[in-house]
């Protein structure tokens, strides 16, 4: 059957090493850092048994900006916020049925650093309304990212420290032990809900020091010394 309209390409983000990763769909975790959730004016688990079920959300696959291309800031905000955030992304389909927490970390094929842009102003309005806030979150360019590592090649997690720089100038900075779920948690935690494909971005979530972004603020985004994203937000 031929279609009446081009195909739109596949979103896809380059790979240390060669090749490129095609993405089909991003999640996101919210409130996986204690103090992020506190400054967002919720409270946050002191231990494990108190964390309940994580926070999920979603941007579209187009939603990523990759190599160092400028960033449009979005149309019916005047509040635009930076999250910095691991990112993880599946290069195995999850079996089907819940994903033991075991069997998570094989589904993992590399690392990178991104930023989950957030119109702060519309998510604050919905949530005064106890609605839905896809429209804060899941817009165009809304998720710049770094090109990804293969997680061979990253070794452990929980050392490695993210950090933003905006103008120079340390904005978020923390350990990724500092995650109040940790990456097979999270698989585990989605693979309830949805079907894990390869091509699956994640969005691990962002440390305190959340605030506004305005044109022409120049952006560094690390995971470390392994990934990194820097760019501008244009005017």
């Amino acid at each position: 059957m031929t279609d009446l309209i081009p195909a739109p390409p596949v979103p896809r983000i380059p790979v240390a090493g060669g090749g490129t990763f095609p993405v089909h769909r991003i999640y996101c975790v919210g409130r996986n850092f204690a103090d992020h959730a506190r400054e967002m004016g919720a409270s946050a688990p002191a231990t494990a048994a108190e964390r309940g079920q994580p926070m999920f959300f979603m941007k579209p696959a187009d939603a990523i900006v990759t190599g160092d291309a400028p960033i449009p800031y979005p149309s019916a905000t005047s509040d635009l916020h930076h999250e910095v955030e691991l990112v993880v992304a599946l290069g195995k389909d999850a079996p089907a049925g819940v994903l033991p927490v075991e069997q998570a970390m094989p589904l993992v094929l590399a690392y990178g650093v991104g930023l989950d842009l957030t119109r702060r102003d519309l998510q604050a309005a919905a949530k005064a309304k106890s609605g839905p806030w896809d429209i804060a979150k899941g817009f165009d360019h809304s998720a710049p990212v770094s090109g990804l590592v293969p997680a061979a090649q990253v070794g452990e997690l929980a050392p490695l420290e993210l950090s933003l720089e905006i103008n120079g100038q340390v904005r978020q900075r923390s350990t990724l032990d500092n995650m109040i779920w940790n990456v097979p948690e999270i698989l585990h935690e989605l693979s309830k809900l949805y079907a894990l494909r390869a091509g699956d971005l994640v969005f691990m979530g962002t440390p305190a020091g959340v605030a506004a972004l305005q044109p022409g603020d120049r952006f560094s985004a690390r995971l470390g010394d392994i990934a990194r994203r820097d760019g501008v937000i244009a005017g």
